[in-house]
């Protein structure tokens, strides 16, 4: 007998399996929803829309005519690669 209950649950699996797992992924779903409560619509800016307004906001005091220039940028890099054809400062 069990034979004969095996191979007729592994035949008609996927049409067992099927409605069960959508009964306990609708469970779950609506479980979850009732947890949270209904969600606040609310308008979030990417990041790139973050970056650019705090730039902005960093520019809004500073003078844009007084910038660096390359020579002092150069000064930021590591010795080891950009000093090797560049003469000696005195």
């Amino acid at each position: 007998m069990w034979p004969v209950v095996w191979t007729a649950l592994r035949t008609y699996a996927p049409y067992i399996t099927f409605p069960v797992a959508l009964v306990v992924g609708a469970v779950g779903y609506h479980l979850e929803w009732l947890v949270r409560g209904t969600p606040n619509p609310r308008e979030e800016k990417s990041i790139l829309e973050l970056r650019e307004e705090r730039k902005l906001q960093e520019q809004v005091g500073m003078d844009s005519t007084q910038v660096l220039s390359l020579k002092e940028k150069l000064e930021f890099a590591p010795k080891a690669a950009l000093n090797r054809n560049r003469p000696e400062k005195s």
